[in-house]
């Protein structure tokens, strides 16, 4: 029996690991859509008590989970200020000394384009 790899950074998951995650969610919401049209055939044949409203509810999840799955599969985690590899660095500007400016202008490359 495999033991579990203990979690020692809070570094966001791999572009890969999120990938595959949204396929597994793309492709059991699909699965759920053909259940929907077997189960809204099957009825038909049946022809059970309520079977207009069976019907609907079979259309609607037929015409809803396509468009559900493309929204969440297309949905990345969002960024949190928890984790900041997944967070844009926010620059904060400092008061420079008058010699540590005089330093860095000396220090610039200036490139005309």
């Amino acid at each position: 029996m495999k033991k579990q790899p203990v979690l020692i950074t809070n570094a966001a998951r791999s572009q890969s690991d999120q990938l595959r995650s949204r396929q597994i969610r793309y492709v059991t919401m699909m699965s759920a859509r053909a259940a929907c049209l077997i189960i809204g055939a099957v009825l038909v044949s049946v022809r059970p008590p309520l079977l207009p409203l069976w019907l609907i509810l079979c259309a609607a999840g037929m015409i809803l989970l396509p468009w559900a799955a493309v929204l969440i599969a297309n949905d990345r985690p969002p960024k949190s200020r928890a984790n900041p590899a997944a967070t844009p660095a926010v620059h904060q500007q400092r008061v420079l000394e008058p010699e540590a400016a005089e330093v860095i202008k000396q220090r610039t490359i200036d490139v005309e384009p």
